[in-house]
């Protein structure tokens, strides 16, 4: 059996855009414009971008929350884009999300032992003395006492509702957990343990990570490897290491260079972009970055760049790198 755990090729999300009496398609709007990428198991797998570039709309097509409009999702080597409503909900036992929004995704008219056992009774799992005891198991495993189960999530802080979130998504023992902005709603000091948290559970349960987040701080501490989008695409995927000693697309430089210096002694030179990001409904022609980047080319207004490796398991989406024949990279 093959190591990575996921394959995406080709991934499509388009939302058409309806005017007119008639209501007809004018347009659409492009939140995730063919892109592929793979996971290995045990992995933990970032995606990094502005706000709008299409991240979350891609975890939860990974996880057909919302139906991709093209594209193959291969899970275990199984596409699961050609599943069934019965046989998709069959195969989520082994693919949960943590949401962005602690308090939101959580019904605060239940229990929180009520929320853990939810996904046990709806996958038929074990009687109801089993789940108490999963139940149980669970709190102690994120750091909740079993006092907390009776309790309703408003009587929780931001902190302890994510754990209840984590601890949700652990109920039906996944391979895949989509964390989509876990931290980004937290304070500072509770990111820390929510993120370690979750390097604990890896390494317990050997959990496989698609971590979303827009803080390339948090991203450095819990990735392996690294995909950053812009407007829908991936213009550059890497290790966690290459993509912060060697960036190599001009918008992740861009980013790197917002990121602060803990080191008052460091200074560092700002890339200030120039403009609007594009509306992903009318994205332009050529190079999807090109109306913003300070090296922009001819041939970046006309031709939209392939991902090229340009060295090892280094992949970019970049005119500046076209010396080297286009190449998958499923296969890095």
């Amino acid at each position: 059996m093959s190591d990575m755990l996921l394959e995406v090729h080709g991934l499509k999300k388009y939302y058409p855009i309806r005017k007119g009496i008639m209501n007809k398609v004018r347009g659409y709007v492009k939140a995730v414009d063919d892109i592929s990428f793979s996971v290995a198991r045990g992995e933990t797998f970032g995606l990094v971008g502005e706000s709008g570039c299409g991240k979350s709309t891609t975890g939860r097509s990974l996880l057909r929350l919302i139906e991709p409009t093209a594209g193959e999702i291969r899970f275990e080597g199984e596409d699961i884009t050609r599943l069934s409503l019965e046989e998709m909900r069959k195969r989520r036992r082994e693919m949960q999300i943590v949401f962005q929004d602690p308090f939101s995704s959580l019904d605060p008219r239940n229990t929180i032992g009520r929320i853990l056992e939810e996904p046990m009774r709806v996958h038929g799992t074990g009687d109801a003395r089993q789940r108490r005891a999963a139940v149980e198991r669970l709190a102690d495993v994120v750091g909740l006492a079993k006092s907390h189960l009776q309790r309703y999530p408003h009587q929780f802080s931001g902190g302890q509702r994510q754990r209840i979130g984590i601890a949700r998504a652990l109920a039906l023992q996944p391979k895949l957990i989509v964390a989509d902005e876990p931290v980004s709603a937290l304070d500072v000091s509770i990111q820390s343990q929510v993120i370690n948290l979750l390097q604990d559970l890896q390494s317990e349960f050997g959990l496989t990570y698609i971590f979303i987040a827009h803080d390339l701080s948090v991203v450095k501490h819990i990735c392996d490897r690294v995909a950053v989008m812009y407007l829908g695409r991936i213009v550059e995927v890497t290790s966690k290491r290459q993509l912060y000693v060697t960036p190599q697309h001009p918008y992740t430089q861009a980013l790197l260079s917002a990121v602060p210096e803990p080191d008052p002694n460091i200074r560092k030179e700002r890339i200030i972009l120039r403009g609007e990001v594009p509306s992903p409904a009318n994205a332009p022609v050529g190079c999807a970055f090109h109306t913003r980047c300070p090296r922009v080319m001819e041939v970046c207004r006309n031709v939209r760049p392939p991902l090229l490796e340009t060295d090892g398991g280094h992949f970019t989406a970049c005119h500046l790198y076209t010396a080297l024949t286009p190449v998958s990279q499923t296969r890095n």
